[in-house]
């Protein structure tokens, strides 16, 4: 496979962001009535964001890698935000600690992604 990278699903920062936000997805599903249309909207919308905003900055970077960056700053600020919904959904027992550890793991991980594929990105 080329390291050239034709579209944001080639990049490995949004396979891993999709991966996790369909996991916080489902888990969020299982979470109680009352939470449907607050904490688990919010954080079903908050982890598919970071996926979109890679998605649309990158369409964007065709013109402007400035604009991309910009996108991936709002990505970035949207795993970060997970981290704190996620801990919410542990204080609140709607995740176990194992869940808690991996989804803020995960979003610490794709957080730094995101930074360094910021720093060196170049227009292709």
């Amino acid at each position: 496979m080329s390291d050239r990278v034709e579209s944001f699903e080639d990049l490995e920062v949004f396979k891993r962001a999709y991966r996790i936000s369909l996991e916080v997805h489902r888990a969020s599903l299982d979470f109680p009535a009352i939470e449907q249309w607050a904490l688990g909207d919010q954080v079903r919308r908050a982890s598919k964001s970071i996926c979109a905003n890679i998605a649309e900055g990158f369409a964007k970077q065709r013109s402007s890698a400035a604009e991309f960056k910009r996108y991936l700053l709002i990505a970035t600020g949207s795993s970060d935000e997970m981290r704190v919904w996620a801990r919410y959904c542990l204080d609140l027992g709607y995740i176990d600690e194992a869940m808690w550890r991996h989804w803020r793991d995960e979003y610490h991980e794709v957080s730094k992604m995101l930074v360094g594929l910021s720093k060196n990105w170049r227009k292709q």
